[in-house]
């Protein structure tokens, strides 16, 4: 836990310092990996994720014991020109439903057997309606990437964060275009179940703040048109990269907060896999930007956190018969 404040200044030093994966933990484990008892590549993505993960915990023959899933919670001035199916004080009930251990993805980090957080944002003070001024102020946006990475359990060997705001894919669809361009239309979904008049005028919500602020780096589109739970999430994503934990990316909004890294510092996403491909019609087009390509694709668009916890048995297994598999000398087997 760090007291100095995280800027976007430091955090960029901080990454741009990270250090990469264990090139020796990925050579032995990719030695390992051509002898044990199966044909080569019988595996598929199971073999590149134990790899993957080998590499970024120093370890040829490891395990996940410790995974932390972590849910950020913020409210969006935004909200107030309707851009969401569902009204900003539901932000502040579904953190006491998390809390309260009866949410989706409390069951799904319980299934996975990891710790779950729930770390809520100022929510009694909104972010700035992005369409007539930055969403976070600099000192906002440097509170929230703070609160984001000392949410991170240093002892931790994978991380999820998840996020819970009313408003959030709509700062999440602002956040891609004003990151990769196009047109509001090709970001604008859904989101928690607008039809297609509510979806057309989110689109031209999302076009209007973009014009005002035209940020020129990840983090001032961050501090412009994000939120603090996506800010938060950027935050421990970061953190992470700085203590070698792997990450497994859940949906669109998350993306959209990891893609404000990835747009400062190159490789900034290295140590992350993308959970799952979500309902949200933009996130595909996300991922492909972002170089991700997911595990599951299930039609999630639940966010929370979920599709990412999800995937973690996924990863554990792939770490489980990588690491506990026989090699062919030791089964006694020929071939190897």
């Amino acid at each position: 836990m760090t007291e100095t404040p995280i800027t976007p200044d430091l955090l960029r030093r901080k990454l741009a310092a990270a250090p990469g994966p264990d090139a020796a933990a990925r050579s032995d484990a990719e030695a390992r990996n051509g002898a044990l008892t199966k044909p080569p590549g019988a595996l598929g993505r199971l073999e590149e994720l134990a790899l993957w993960y080998a590499g970024w915990r120093g370890d040829a023959r490891p395990r996940i014991s410790a995974p932390q899933v972590v849910v950020f919670a913020g409210n969006h001035g935004v909200t107030a020109r309707g851009i969401s199916a569902f009204p900003p004080e539901v932000t502040v009930q579904m953190v006491a439903n998390f809390e309260a251990g009866g949410a989706a993805v409390n069951q799904l980090a319980r299934a996975a057997g990891a710790k779950m957080d729930v770390v809520a944002l100022d929510l009694d003070r909104p972010t700035a309606d992005f369409c007539e001024a930055p969403a976070m102020s600099e000192d906002d946006l440097a509170a929230a990437l703070t609160a984001g990475w000392n949410a991170v359990d240093a002892d931790a060997d994978l991380l999820v964060t998840g996020e819970m705001g009313i408003g959030n894919t709509t700062s999440a669809a602002a956040l891609a275009l004003a990151l990769y361009g196009g047109a509001a239309t090709d970001w604008a979904g859904r989101g928690t179940g607008l039809d297609e008049a509510g979806v057309t005028h989110k689109a031209e919500v999302i076009s209007q703040a973009v014009a005002l602020h035209v940020p020129a780096t990840g983090f001032d589109a961050l501090r412009c048109l994000g939120g603090r739970e996506l800010a938060a999430m950027a935050g421990a994503i970061a953190r992470a990269r700085c203590e070698s934990i792997p990450v497994i990316l859940d949906g669109f909004i998350c993306c959209a907060a990891a893609a404000c890294l990835a747009e400062e510092v190159p490789g900034a996403l290295d140590h992350a896999v993308a959970g799952h491909s979500s309902a949200e019609q933009a996130h595909k087009a996300l991922l492909a930007r972002l170089g991700k390509v997911p595990l599951l694709d299930l039609g999630l668009r639940l966010g929370e956190g979920s599709g990412a916890a999800l995937a973690i048995p996924v990863l554990k297994a792939a770490l489980e018969c990588h690491s506990g598999m026989a090699t062919f000398a030791e089964a006694g087997v020929s071939g190897g």
